[in-house]
């Protein structure tokens, strides 16, 4: 009985379109931007990356399109479209760390 008010219950879930949970996720997200502009505890570099964060979900959604309606397929099914799209998130990983690094290496600069 109860197994299968789960089994029921997970068929309902994967009926939901998930782009919903990804448009909303976006508004903590900005609310984190906001606050992190405001904030002198994140370095301007890291700043930028995760401003760029938001250009990777643009491109991604870009490239997704590109995807659906060029190949007939998902965005992780075409390997150069979906590499181009994983560089942007590469990009803005790679310099929150680096902002991230280097305001710990001045710091520890300055408490010599």
């Amino acid at each position: 009985m109860i197994s299968s008010l789960i089994q029921k219950a997970l068929e309902n879930i994967g009926l939901i379109d998930p782009s919903l949970f990804f448009v909303f996720s976006l508004i903590p997200y900005l609310f984190f931007l906001y606050w992190a502009q405001k904030s002198s505890f994140i370095p301007n570099l890291a700043l930028l990356g995760f401003r760029l964060t938001l250009l990777f979900v643009l491109m991604t959604i870009i490239f997704a399109i590109i995807a659906k309606q060029l190949y007939d397929g998902e965005l992780t099914d075409v390997d150069p479209l979906h590499g181009a799209a994983e560089a942007f998130l590469t990009l803005s990983d790679a310099l929150i760390v680096l902002g991230f690094a280097m305001a710990r290496k001045k710091l520890v600069v300055n408490n010599s």
